[in-house]
């Protein structure tokens, strides 16, 4: 039965990231915008629902610690993992825009939340200002965006399907990713604790990543399609959807208290592989096959430090 979880959650993985990949991709050129400014938006708000559900429920059962890991563990995985094992698929082409503006300001706002998650307490009212922050975000990236396509291309894109079905599509791809990642954890937790892996590793590694499968499968396919706006759009819009939105709303319906020096490798970690974008991408606006290899070796390190 376990086996079978795995097998229909890989399964729902891939339906739901061509899925969620194609909707986007249709939906970006019928409103006549580039896919990077939906995957910063709408897909990278689907995509962040496990974190976001997850982190809830964890403050509001009273385990706040785990509510700020699988923030932090989930924008280390994005960077590391998924944009790292993406760029060994095909590169990925940025414009010299985004390397200037949307990652700087994925920086900023782990910048801002570094002293924050270091004091080891969200308020309500904290959880209040980064919303209002995400506000802000959102209004920056749809107003002056990576700005609108040429109208003559949208509408030879664009006439096969109407916008509705478009955004129809769009939710049922995040649905059926939902879906599988939790039917893909919920099965390879249980096979890992028959063969007696211990508990604390279970959750450092597939617990971990189970809310960011949703971010790797669509990107695997929006990479194998060479939709690579629409990853680096995912990435960078989900990362600070974690931060802003997950931590904004969780903080607001609960206080997240939770013990911040022993957070701090983690929190650095995570500044690191944020930090590590620029240098990787500014010459050239590409993150190639090499860059893709440092990103993922560093992410296996750090996790199998977490486990050592």
């Amino acid at each position: 039965m376990n086996v079978l979880l795995v097998v229909v959650g890989v399964v729902l993985l891939y339906l739901g990231g061509e899925v969620l990949v194609r909707s986007a991709s249709g939906l970006a050129s019928r409103l006549g915008v580039r896919p990077l400014v939906i995957g910063l938006t709408v897909v990278a708000f689907g995509t962040s629902a496990p974190e976001l559900a997850a982190s809830l429920t964890a403050a509001l059962s009273g385990t706040s610690e785990i509510a700020v890991a699988n923030v932090v563990g989930s924008n280390i995985a994005n960077i590391g993992l998924i944009l790292g094992l993406t760029a060994l698929i095909y590169p990925l082409v940025g414009s010299s825009r985004f390397v200037r503006r949307e990652v700087p300001l994925m920086l900023l706002v782990t910048a801002a939340l570094a002293p924050v998650l270091w004091g080891g307490r969200i308020g309500r009212w904290e959880g209040v200002v980064l919303l209002a922050l995400l506000g802000g975000f959102l209004w920056a990236i749809t107003r002056t965006g990576s700005g609108l396509v040429e109208e003559a291309a949208s509408v030879t894109e664009t006439g096969r399907a109407p916008v509705w079905l478009a955004v129809v599509g769009v939710a049922a791809g995040v649905v059926l990713l939902a879906v599988g990642a939790r039917s893909l954890v919920s099965g390879a937790i249980a096979i890992a604790t028959a063969f007696g892996v211990p508990q604390r590793v279970i959750g450092l590694t597939l617990v971990a990543l189970g809310t960011s499968l949703p971010e790797l499968a669509s990107s695997m396919v929006a990479a194998l399609r060479h939709e690579t706006d629409i990853i680096l759009g995912n990435i960078i819009g989900s990362n600070v959807f974690n931060l802003l939105a997950v931590l904004g709303v969780t903080a607001a319906a609960h206080p997240i208290a939770f013990d911040g020096r022993a957070a701090t490798p983690d929190i650095l970690a995570m500044a690191a592989f944020s930090l590590a974008l620029l240098p990787l991408m500014w010459r050239g606006e590409r993150l190639g096959r090499v860059a893709g290899g440092l990103l993922l070796t560093g992410y296996v390190a750090y996790v199998l430090l977490l486990v050592a």
